[in-house]
């Protein structure tokens, strides 16, 4: 397999400015019988990171820096008919968004939607923020936002001399719009929809 790592773990933070921001993502985790995700930005630095211990019960999913700070939580919602996930900031006990699963069999292309939660006097209130298309399986999908503009985008990475890396190595490419923290929670939470063998534990 060709190399996904760089040479030296150094440190620098992830900050979006007006071109878009190309991140590697790495469907593993930096500690040995962990799950999880390894982020990587253009320069090859460590930009991200998700150690998914098996712990039994475990529900939540945290996305953290490089230094191993909690960025945001990621929580099954249960009871709920549809794939449903809440987003967290931080520890926050309040959900800043939710993703639900798009079921529509009409409509193929949609992946999930993402919305904002309604206050706790008015939960049924929710605003459509982005729109997921496209095939996860494929690592072919565009995220968009309310006005139909493309913020974030996976897809197939290969290595120089275009060799492959396989399915578990893409890159996201991320718009200024988007806070590229938030574009790889919902890399998170599409891995967790659709595909079968990283699901929460039951």
């Amino acid at each position: 397999m060709a190399k996904v790592y760089p040479e030296s773990e150094t440190i620098i933070p992830v900050v979006n400015t007006k071109n878009p921001i190309v991140l590697t993502v790495w469907k593993k985790s930096l500690i040995f019988s962990c799950d999880g995700f390894t982020v990587y930005n253009s320069n090859g630095n460590l930009a991200f990171r998700v150690d998914n211990y098996f712990v039994k019960g475990n529900r939540e999913i945290v996305l953290m820096d490089a230094l191993g700070c909690g960025l945001h939580t990621v929580r099954r919602k249960m009871l709920s008919l549809a794939d449903n996930f809440l987003v967290y900031d931080g520890e926050s006990v309040n959900p800043r968004f939710s993703v639900t699963k798009h079921v529509n069999v009409l409509n193929t292309k949609s992946l999930a939607y993402v919305s904002t939660v309604g206050s706790s006097k008015n939960r049924n209130k929710r605003n459509v923020i982005y729109e997921i298309q496209g095939s996860y399986a494929q690592k072919s999908c565009m995220v968009y936002d309310d006005k139909h503009r493309c913020v974030a985008e996976i897809k197939k990475k290969e290595a120089k001399g275009g060799v492959a890396l396989g399915g578990d190595v893409f890159a996201l490419v991320v718009q200024p719009s988007i806070d590229p923290a938030i574009a790889m929670v919902l890399v998170i939470v599409l891995d967790q929809m659709f595909d079968s063998s990283r699901r929460f534990s039951k």
